[in-house]
C-alpha cells in the first residue's frame, strides 16, 4: 500500500504545481484552494508512505515524479519547450526513479 500512497502523493504534487500556475500568485481562488488542497492531501499520502519506506527512497520518488510530471505537464498544456535538451534531463530523472525503486526494499 506504501507505494501505491507514494504514487499518488507524486501525481497530487504535479496537480498541485500545475494549480499554483493557473493561481497566478495565489490571486484566483479557485487554482488557490486546488493547490492547498493538493499540498495538503500530497503531504498526507507522502507521510503515510513514509512509515514503512525509506525517507530517501520516498522523497526521492515523490520529487521525482512531481518533477517530471509538471515538466511533462508543461510542455503538453502550457506549451513549454521541449528541446533535446530538456528531455533528456527529463529522462535521466525517470531512469533514476526506476533505480531507485529496484534497490529499495519493499
Amino acid at each position: 500500500m506504501a507505494w501505491f500512497y507514494l504514487i499518488v502523493a507524486g501525481l497530487l504534487e504535479v496537480v498541485w504545481a500545475y494549480a499554483m500556475k493557473l493561481s497566478d500568485g495565489f490571486s484566483r481562488p479557485v487554482p488557490s484552494a486546488i493547490t492547498i488542497g493538493a499540498m495538503i492531501a500530497s503531504f498526507t499520502l507522502l507521510a503515510l508512505a513514509m512509515r514503512s519506506l525509506p525517507l530517501g527512497t520516498a522523497y526521492t520518488i515523490w520529487t521525482g515524479i512531481g518533477a517530471v510530471g509538471a515538466f511533462a505537464l508543461g510542455v503538453i498544456a502550457l506549451g513549454e519547450q521541449a528541446s533535446l535538451a530538456r528531455l533528456l534531463a527529463a529522462a535521466l530523472i525517470l531512469s533514476g526513479l526506476v533505480l531507485m525503486k529496484l534497490s529499495s526494499p519493499g
